[in-house]
């Protein structure tokens, strides 16, 4: 059969156009556009007859058997001559549809004549469902024709759009569908449009050119054909000749004239068509005033060739370039799906790999090794060691700040040689003057999920009182029994409990913020090496009560620990307990003293024997106060230290950071191990969406590597 090649040399690399042409036999045009050219007409603009005078193939005119699906039609240079048909599944067909349309082809056919072609269009209504209650197809037919004097070209043949529907044929839906096909064709930017409209007609009511206008408004990419032009009017070959020559209605690839031949001369096999357009086209005024290369099929073929070959070198790099960047994307997002998790062991698997990230990524947040991973850079609160460390410091300061009711006897302050034992400064002294106002606990704002924890005050009062005498003075009036110039071991008991009551509130709304912020960590990296939505709702919904239990255990542990410190009985072995003391002591003494002291040349400051004794003429109840006040200010000082450590390290550090049992510990290879196969299900188990999208990405995938080696 003839084709292109019989009647022109080669104009294109053929090795450039045939990987175009292999890049659509393995399925890459789905998800990347490809240079093409498409057929775009009305049924009655006699593209079927344009069509087959550039492929040479027969296409068949009984009324039941036009076109109603794509048909895509490739000539290649080979040895032998051949002739393969096959049929190319839409996008999201049905597996049997499939398998039904894979299974079928033809091949081996050396020639197509009009009957056999025909037989096969029938073959091919029938796999693509267009005989069981369909009309129209999104199904592709594939012809495939070779041979020795075959030059590489591809065009694309789709249905005719019509205006008006036939009862029993088609239907409104009908239209809409051929219209969209259509469209969807068009819309590909790296198409050629081959808008076919007849001459015999008003241009301006052509759809055809209107839906070319939107889709390729600068007229870049669009060729328009005219036809019939024996049967126009006499008078109105002016306006088809300015079309053509381009004085209106501009397409920058321009318009070409063709003449089909009619119904009789189509019966008739002896009749040679080129010859018969070519002798109208050379002896009818006006249409031999046009350029010869604006007229007829074969320059029609020409023409054609010459725009598919420099749009596909112009095209080619573009298209190797989104190929590889899409292949790129979907890996990704396959990956980002992780490993195909059907079975149990599958899915116990995929959840051994995020809880192997995951605890890799804790270690170098409790390490402080940020170096290693972009995450600490993009997301700050993944510093976590730095975050803890921080808010130590903040309770440190706090409770040596606002801690304490009472503020310590000023005036026994000492300087910095004295060291800081007896340093009531470091209490909150320089606060005297301070206006009294509410001071937050909380650094941090709890996370959604937390709502299970008791709650607790959320502020204190910034002022410390003044007046710690009279208040111990009250006190040991109000308790004191037989003791003769001491006081009961309980009066210290029960001072440090008032002392030390804003401990509780400062100590809680600590730990609650280490809770928060332990739990904002947890949940945020698992989301980052879960990225799978539906698997970390899973996760967190099955680590949250164990979550929770830790968060209360860290709390209790802190109720724990205010209860020993605030209520039990006072005791320490720390030696700076009795320094303090001594210290403080020392200085009341020097403090006494030092109004009665005066200079003396040879001994310096010098006070009198006398003055000492009488110094020291208190009351007995001045006395115990005093001892009190002293015993209290010391064992404060350790007590509050030994507290803000044990709540860091025990409560805090071992309960919620690094300790075995740390709930940041939690999510590890025992927990997924420990994990029922219904548990497992539920977690990591794809759903059915998740299934669909995992194979639809395979195949992408296949077909983009398939693709990447075609244009290597």
């Amino acid at each position: 059969m003839t084709g292109p090649g019989s009647k022109i040399s080669g104009i294109a690399d053929p090795a450039l156009l045939n990987k175009v042409d292999k890049l659509f036999a393995s399925g890459v045009g789905e998800y990347v556009s490809l240079p093409q050219i498409v057929a775009v007409g009305d049924q009655s603009s006699g593209k079927s007859s344009v069509l087959e005078a550039l492929t040479g193939l027969p296409f068949p005119r009984d009324s039941d058997l036009c076109t109603r699906f794509a048909t895509q039609i490739r000539f290649c240079r080979a040895p032998k001559p051949e002739i393969s048909i096959s049929i190319i599944p839409a996008s999201g067909s049905s597996g049997e549809h499939v398998e039904a349309c894979t299974a079928w082809s033809k091949s081996g056919l050396e020639d197509l004549d009009p009957e056999t072609f025909s037989s096969i269009m029938r073959e091919a209504h029938t796999i693509m469902g267009i005989d069981g209650g369909i009309t129209f197809s999104d199904d592709v037919l594939r012809i495939e024709i070779y041979g020795p004097d075959q030059e590489h070209f591809s065009v694309v043949d789709v249905p005719g759009i019509f205006r008006k529907t036939t009862e029993g044929v088609t239907t409104k839906a009908d239209k809409k569908k051929v219209e969209a096909m259509v469209r969807r064709y068009m819309e590909n930017p790296r198409s050629i449009i081959l808008a076919v409209v007849p001459a015999n007609v008003d241009i301006a009511t052509q759809e055809i050119l209107t839906m070319a206008e939107e889709v390729d408004p600068d007229g870049h990419r669009t060729l328009g054909v005219l036809t019939k032009p024996d049967l126009v009017d006499r008078g109105a070959e002016s306006a088809l000749i300015s079309l053509v020559e381009g004085k209106r209605h501009k397409l920058t690839l321009g318009w070409c004239i063709v003449r089909n031949p009619g119904q009789s001369q189509l019966e008739n096999s002896s009749v040679n068509r080129e010859a018969i357009e070519t002798a109208f086209f050379q002896d009818n005024l006006p249409w031999n005033t046009l350029e010869k290369d604006r007229v007829g099929i074969s320059s029609l073929r020409l023409r054609l060739q010459e725009i598919l070959a420099s749009n596909i070198r112009r095209e080619f790099p573009k298209v190797k370039y989104e190929i590889h960047k899409k292949l790129n994307a979907r890996r990704k997002l396959l990956d980002n799906l992780g490993a195909k998790r059907e079975t149990a062991d599958e899915q116990r698997q995929y959840l051994l790999g995020i809880s192997e990230r995951f605890q890799k990524f804790v270690m170098s947040a409790l390490s402080a090794d940020y170096v290693g991973d972009d995450w600490f850079d993009k997301f700050p609160n993944l510093r976590f060691a730095t975050a803890v460390v921080n808010r130590n410091e903040a309770l440190a300061k706090m409770l040596a700040q606002y801690g304490h009711s009472y503020i310590f006897d000023r005036e026994r302050r000492v300087s910095a040689e004295d060291g800081d034992q007896c340093d009531s400064s470091e209490d909150g002294d320089e606060n005297d003057e301070e206006i009294e106002r509410q001071i937050s606990v909380r650094a941090q704002e709890d996370p959604e999920g937390l709502d299970e924890l008791p709650p607790g005050e959320n502020t204190i009062v910034s002022q410390t009182p003044r007046g710690i005498f009279k208040w111990l003075s009250r006190v040991y009036e109000t308790s004191r029994g037989f003791e003769l110039g001491t006081f009961d071991g309980s009066l210290l008991a029960m001072t440090m409990k008032t002392q030390s009551s804003k401990w509780e509130p400062i100590a809680v709304g600590y730990i609650n913020d280490i809770i928060s912020m332990a739990h904002t960590f947890v949940r945020d990296l698992l989301h980052l090496v879960c990225p799978n939505l539906r698997v970390w709702e899973g996760l967190m919904s099955v680590l949250m009560d164990e979550l929770l239990a830790k968060y209360k255990a860290a709390l209790g542990y802190v109720r724990f620990l205010l209860h020993v410190e605030r209520t039990g009985t006072p005791a320490t072995l720390n030696h700076y307990f009795a320094d303090n003391l001594e210290k403080c002591r020392q200085k009341r003494i020097r403090a006494d003293l030092q109004e009665k002291t005066f200079a003396d040349c040879s001994h310096g400051e010098v006070v009198r024997l006398e003055d000492i004794v009488q110094n020291h003429h208190t009351s007995n109840v001045e006395h115990v106060v005093q001892e009190i006040h002293d015993i209290l200010e010391s064992y404060y000082k350790v007590a509050r230290k030994r507290f803000a450590d044990n709540l860091c390290m025990q409560a805090a550090d071992y309960h919620l950071v690094t300790g075995p049992c740390s709930p940041l510990r939690f999510f590890g290879t025992a927990f997924v191990s420990n994990l029922s196969e219904e548990q497992l299900m539920d977690i990591a188990g794809e759903d059915a969406a998740s299934r669909t999208k995992r194979a639809a990405l395979t195949k992408e995938i296949a077909d983009l590597e398939a693709g990447k080696k075609i244009v290597s």
